[in-house]
């Protein structure tokens, strides 16, 4: 385990993620309490990458759960297997042997998901579990998964409680779809991630891309600053410049110039009106002509 937030900023570096000292201390804390950390902050800034890295430097699994509108328990902590199930009673049928219920919903026949299988991570370091885009589903998850978030432990009805032997270090990222439950932030710490200025944007896609060239690389995140301040339906974000930056070094496009923005734009720029209106302000002024 790191000892201390600056630590942990130098040692996520290591593996290729740079957060400044306040996302270092919140992961720290997430890790050292432990209590779980929701991150929000536009899409593309880093979040789920943080939780990636944050396993990376740990040396331990990292387990994900995506959510979305109508996720329940069987997508995120358990689901029985029914066709092993019948092939179990017809088995014991053919034998002449009973099944009593408990036979049928045991261990044996129950299918683990990534709630479940964080719980039962045996250590010695805990895993890491990722909740990712918690805000896509619905609040009646939300409140399923307070159980976990307080006690680090989950209830199978059939089973009883499963309680950790070792808590999960628990990140989950919010991009702010909708308002999450008072009951889930309580109990869980709070870190907003903000886009990062130039110095920093240009540090990150360097680290990610480090064939690129550096000078490139700085235009790169100089131009996707200047698309920020564009009315568009998604301005990138520090997963689009990347994106951008090796789209520019597989082509060999460089420096960035009003030519390799028309081809390139794309990677950067996912809706066609947002197109539109960066191409309407001038392919010129994107690239810092």
């Amino acid at each position: 385990m790191v000892p201390d937030p600056e630590t942990t900023a130098r040692r996520l570096a290591q593996v290729g993620y740079l957060a400044d000292l306040g996302l270092a201390t919140a992961l720290h804390l997430a890790v050292r309490l432990p209590q779980p950390v929701l991150l929000e902050g536009e899409a593309g800034v880093g979040k789920t990458h943080a939780a990636v890295a944050l396993a990376t430097m740990l040396d331990t699994p990292l387990l994900r759960l995506q959510c979305y509108e109508g996720i329940d328990a069987a997508e995120a902590l358990y689901e029985w297997n029914y066709p092993r199930q019948l092939l179990g009673i017809r088995l014991a049928e053919a034998q002449g042997r009973a099944l009593s219920e408990g036979d049928l919903f045991s261990r044996e026949y129950l299918v683990e998901r990534p709630l479940l299988r964080a719980v039962e991570h045996p250590g010695p370091r805990p895993a890491v579990l990722l909740v990712d885009e918690v805000d896509r589903a619905d609040e009646e998850f939300e409140a399923f998964l307070l159980e976990l978030l307080a006690e680090s432990s989950v209830t199978i009805p059939e089973l009883g409680t499963v309680r950790a032997h070792v808590a999960p270090v628990v990140v989950l990222t919010s991009n702010r779809t909708r308002d999450l439950h008072d009951a889930l932030k309580r109990r869980c710490l709070y870190h907003w991630i903000d886009y990062p200025g130039l110095d920093r944007a240009t540090a990150i896609v360097r680290l990610r891309v480090p064939q690129a060239d550096v000078e490139l690389a700085g235009q790169v995140a100089a131009a996707v600053g200047r698309l920020r301040d564009l009315d568009l339906q998604k301005p990138p974000g520090v997963a689009e410049a990347v994106d951008w930056l090796r789209a520019l070094t597989v082509l060999g496009l460089g420096p960035l110039d009003e030519a390799a923005v028309g081809r390139t734009l794309g990677s950067a720029l996912k809706y066609r009106e947002d197109l539109e209106l960066a191409q309407e302000r001038g392919l010129a002024w994107v690239a810092g002509a």
